[in-house]
């Protein structure tokens, strides 16, 4: 299985972060790849002209195409996701996670934007056509402390917990999850099979 992790604070450190690199380990130890971008891997210049033609563009596309699903992360800014990361997905095509697996995930300071999730950037994600959308990760920055020095970030353990389920649902989700059959194959199928009139 292959999961592309997209993180969208433009922060070196950010609790959204935190998020995705755990679910990265996690991911890992149960035999995912994952492929990780963030927001601030792409040029600023490619975004703000919505330049289609842009390399790491083109090479987000080619690794959403080959995974089976998507974990996403954003900061919420102003009751929504983050705007940076909104020029990324309108960079993508509007089928672009079809026959994906997404798991949605958003920090902020306070209960008051958990349904930023749910409101802004679960409808943008369905535009791309999720195959099956996961209930989305809203975790307060209090549940998120930085660790001093290289020492690890810590989850509250009801974050964690909640992190750990979603993460068991995704890769359950990703596992079950119907293959697009190629032009070849159905074609050898389809010559290969047995019909009766």
């Amino acid at each position: 299985m292959l999961v592309v992790s997209l993180g969208g604070s433009p922060s070196l450190r950010s609790r959204s972060g935190v998020l995705l690199d755990r679910s990265r380990y996690w991911l890992l130890e149960h035999g995912v790849e994952v492929v990780s971008y963030q927001i601030r891997d792409f040029d600023a210049q490619d975004l703000l002209h919505a330049r289609f033609d842009s390399p790491r563009v083109i090479e987000l596309l080619q690794q959403i195409e080959n995974a089976d699903g998507l974990v996403i992360a954003t900061p919420v800014y102003k009751a929504s996701f983050s705007g940076a990361l909104k020029t990324v997905l309108d960079l993508l095509p509007e089928r672009a996670l079809a026959h994906k697996v997404v798991l949605p995930m958003a920090t902020g300071g306070s209960i008051a934007h958990m349904l930023a999730v749910d409101y802004a950037l679960k409808p943008v994600l369905s535009a791309l056509k999720a195959q099956e959308m996961l209930h989305g990760i809203f975790a307060e920055d209090s549940q998120i402390t930085y660790g001093e020095g290289t020492a690890a970030a810590q989850l509250a353990p009801v974050l964690q917990q909640r992190l750990d389920e979603a993460l068991e649902q995704f890769h359950s989700a990703m596992a079950r999850r119907p293959k697009p059959i190629g032009p070849d194959d159905l074609n050898e199928r389809l010559l290969s099979s047995r019909w009766s009139i």
